[in-house]
């Protein structure tokens, strides 16, 4: 097959059939052996450029084909069972000095028993790098080297082999030779640094691993040429000998416990490695190794003297007065070598601290506390030593008691000036006292002396003016009341500086501590005194404050002060704060002014006035009127009350006139018919705007008179309305009530009937402030048989307000009716208008 002409630069090639190969020349060879059916075999030649990316595919169909072989007469003989064709691995020395060419491997076809066969070769060594290594003669298929490799740089080749026929034909599949090179002990090892670099504490036991150093060798591993053996050379300084070496591994390791750092501080050991497992004729070579001893605290830290005396003024305070230094065998300025110092007697008092100085590592001893020459004109201190390490023992080696120094401290005398005891004093006073209240006594001592005479006393200036101090005596007094709550005082209390002077003008100072008890100075009041109580008459919470601290504040004791209205009210307690007002029975609406007393647990009695608007309402922000009840308890009505009164008279009186004037029309006017079976009733018994008119529930009943009927149903209400002959009956179930509507009799015998339609006024409680009330007007018009009826629904909003339905009347009566709707507002005058005319 072509490979060139698909594609040139095919990286790799394969089949996806594993018993045919494929060679670069495009030859295709059977692996083993094949069969090929009546149908054939097909299979996929791939090409790949594995750069690029690119895969070419070519298919290929083998088909039987029956062909007569032409054979020579010894091929039916000659029978071999061990072909030639199939060498085992050639093998050349590495740097072979020759003769060249070198004849390295012959390979034979057993077809040239049959065949004239010509043999060639191709691959690394050949034709390609390294070319013209290797070259095979075309009639013997001898092998020759034409010079020496290097098996580090060439360990192996793989060369094709090919027998092929004087015409072209291959009887024999290609043969991979392999070309092996065998190693030559040409490279000797090498270490893979230059300097190993390791470190390992002092006075570290033996069998320590203090480091590994490598080397490595280039010839073939897992031979001699590459088996090294480690060993130490040389040591510097030479003795005693401290580390040994393992041969194979090369670890290096403590031999000897006498790792000293401050006798030798590091070792240089000179390292060979040698191949051939350390026979004398292999190669080796040699490296370097540092091991530094690292320090330990072997050593404890010594004084230089083991006694000082040093003198000091008293009162003196953060003055340095010695130096103590130290020695120290350890590292300087390590762990080990780092000096703590400790007092660890005659300091009880701490008046005396001593610290390190990091430069010079001395201990440096001061005084942090006045002394007092009159208490200890000498004192003894005794010093410890230690290191920040802790101390580790050497091997062989006693325990090590721990250094310690004494200094005589000798205090030198001073004239002082007076001293005050305590320097803090604390007086508690209570709060509002009386002014020149005697609330204690403060005076200073001399220390030479030990008495406080000839002293005297004053209070520093910009001190709070709270207090006075006798200035003989030591006396405090307060020269104002005394309060927590001013901005000076914090939490309370204040501090207050004294001055002690002596005869000398020397000046000691002491400090008052003044600390104000709390007292009962306020008066509990309470903090909210408007309320407004509606019909629920919800309990009123009053709660009381009082500016003083416990025990004078909480808990209170509330109370009614006047008898008329604790007769009508009463309190029940909530908490220590709080309590309920609420009305013991059935009172009045209106205004209240109620008296309420509040003593706090001190005994302080507060009394404020709370205003209860006691109003009929739902919430509270309905109620904005003020109906003021008098404290004897008598009731008088509001204005808004009187006018819903007056109101709903007039209103009922006027509803009345009309529907008479309706109706007698109506007898004179017309006459009775039995089209009013047909009217519809509308009745209205909600006071919201009539929104059953338009209900769903509404639906008309047809009845099974003669005259016919209708019937309403609206919620839980039914409404009928029936004609029998000349007479009108107007039933209405509601709360198992009954009414009945008579005829009337008119001229001659002949019964007469009003044609308008009849209301039904529903009037809530007129003693209350609010007013309900619904209203129907009617008419029947001439021009129709049927009513029609107009329903006007309106809502009025404000105290005492008014709720209802309106129907519109007659022609003639539109003048009645409109002076109704004057009483209106004018917002239901408009609709009521349109209603009308309509």
């Amino acid at each position: 097959v072509d490979l060139k002409e698909c594609l040139p630069s095919a990286e790799f090639i394969s089949s996806t059939d594993w018993n045919f190969k494929i060679l670069e020349d495009g030859s295709v060879y059977t692996t083993s052996t094949i069969s090929l059916s009546a149908e054939g075999k097909t299979f996929t030649i791939l090409l790949n450029d594995i750069q690029e990316h690119v895969q070419k595919k070519i298919h290929v169909s083998l088909v039987k084909e029956e062909k007569k072989k032409t054979r020579h007469a010894r091929d039916t003989v000659l029978r071999r069972t061990k072909r030639r064709w199939g060498p085992i691995p050639s093998v050349m020395i590495e740097n072979s000095l020759g003769p060249f060419p070198l004849q390295i491997q012959q390979v034979q076809s057993d077809t040239a028993q049959n065949y004239t066969i010509y043999y060639s070769a191709s691959g690394p060594g050949i034709d390609q790098d390294p070319k013209g290594l290797f070259y095979i003669e075309r009639e013997t298929g001898n092998i020759f080297a034409t010079r020496a490799v290097d098996r580090e740089q060439y360990p192996s080749f793989q060369i094709i082999c090919f027998a092929t026929t004087p015409d072209g034909y291959s009887p024999e599949v290609p043969l991979v030779h392999t070309i092996r090179i065998e190693d030559d002990n040409d490279n000797a090892p090498y270490f893979t640094q230059d300097l190993f670099e390791f470190s390992v504490p002092e006075n570290s036991k033996p069998g320590i691993i203090v480091g590994k150093v490598t080397a490595e060798d280039k010839d073939e591993p897992y031979t001699l040429h590459t088996a090294l053996k480690y060993r130490i050379v040389s040591q510097n300084p030479p003795i005693p000998p401290v580390f040994s070496l393992h041969g194979d591994t090369g670890v290096i390791s403590v031999a000897s416990p006498q790792l000293d750092r401050e006798v030798e501080s590091g070792y240089l050991l000179l390292i060979e490695a040698r191949d051939m497992a350390g026979q004398p004729f292999g190669l080796c070579t040699t490296g370097t190794v540092t091991i530094r001893i690292e320090d330990t605290n072997d050593n404890a830290p010594s004084f230089r003297q083991t006694q000082y005396e040093v003198r000091v003024e008293e009162n003196r305070v953060n003055v340095e007065i010695l130096r103590i230094s130290v020695v120290d065998l350890d590292e300087p300025r390590s762990p080990a070598s780092g000096a703590v110092f400790e007092i660890i007697r005659g300091n009880d008092d701490r008046s005396f601290e001593i610290t390190t100085d990091r430069n010079t590592n001395e201990g440096v001893l001061c005084v942090v506390k006045g002394l007092d020459y009159e208490t200890a004109k000498q004192r003894i201190l005794v010093i410890a030593v230690n290191n920040e390490a802790p101390y580790m023992l050497a091997p062989h080696s006693q325990q090590v008691s721990q250094s310690t120094s004494s200094v005589t401290v000798h205090v030198m005398d001073v004239d002082e000036g007076p001293v005050f005891k305590p320097c803090l004093l604390r007086i508690d006073v209570k709060e509002c006292e009386d002014i020149g209240t005697s609330i204690g006594r403060y005076v200073a001592e001399d220390p030479e002396t030990g008495n406080s005479e000839g002293i005297c006393y004053r209070i520093a200036p910009g001190q709070c003016n709270w207090i006075s101090i006798d200035e003989k005596s030591g006396e405090v007094r307060t020269v104002r009341v005394l309060d927590r709550d001013v901005a000076e005082m914090r939490q309370g209390q204040c501090n207050i500086t004294v001055l002690a002077i002596d005869r000398n003008g020397k000046t000691g100072t002491g400090t008052i501590q003044v600390v104000i008890q709390p007292g009962n100075k306020n008066y509990p009041r309470i903090l909210k005194t408007d309320y407004i109580m509606c019909r629920d008459r919800k309990p009123i919470c009053l709660t009381a404050q009082d500016g003083d601290a416990s025990p004078y504040s909480a808990p209170f004791v509330y109370r009614i002060t006047d008898r008329n209205l604790a007769s009508s009210w009463k309190i029940t307690r909530h908490n220590d704060n709080s309590v309920y007002l609420s009305p013991k029975g059935d009172i009045p609406f209106g205004i209240y002014d109620i008296p309420v007393s509040v003593t706090d647990n001190g005994g302080k009695v507060g009394e404020t006035y709370v205003k209860v608007n006691y109003c009929d309402c739902m919430t509270p922000t309905e109620c904005g009127g003020e109906t003021r009840v008098p404290r004897e308890g008598s009731v008088t009505l509001g204005v808004w009350a009187i006018l819903a009164m007056i109101l709903g008279s007039l209103l009922l009186l006027l509803i009345l006139i009309t529907i008479c004037g309706c109706c007698g029309t109506g007898v004179m006017h017309r006459h009775v018919t039995d089209d009013c079976a047909n009217h519809n009733l509308i009745i209205s018994n909600t006071e919201a705007p009539g929104e059953e008119v338009m209900d769903h529930n509404i639906i008309p009943l047809q009845t099974t008179t003669d005259q016919g009927g209708y019937a309403i149903k609206t919620g839980d209400q039914q409404t009928f309305e029936s004609v029998k002959g000349r007479g009108h009956t107007l039933e209405s179930v509601k709360g198992g009530g009954h009414q009945t509507l008579g005829s009337v009799k008119e001229g001659g015998g002949q019964t007469m009937m009003d044609t308008c339609r009849y209301s039904y006024s529903e009037w809530h409680n007129f003693t209350h402030p609010r007013l309900g009330e619904k209203v129907h007007l009617c008419r029947q018009d001439e021009e129709q048989k049927h009513s029609e009826d107009y329903l006007l629904s309106y809502h009025y909003e404000g105290k005492g307000s008014l709720a209802g339905s309106v129907g519109c009347c007659s022609d003639q009566h539109e003048e009645e009716a409109l002076d109704f709707l004057d009483q209106l507002e004018p917002k239901f005058r408009t609709l009521a208008e349109a209603c009308v005319k309509r």
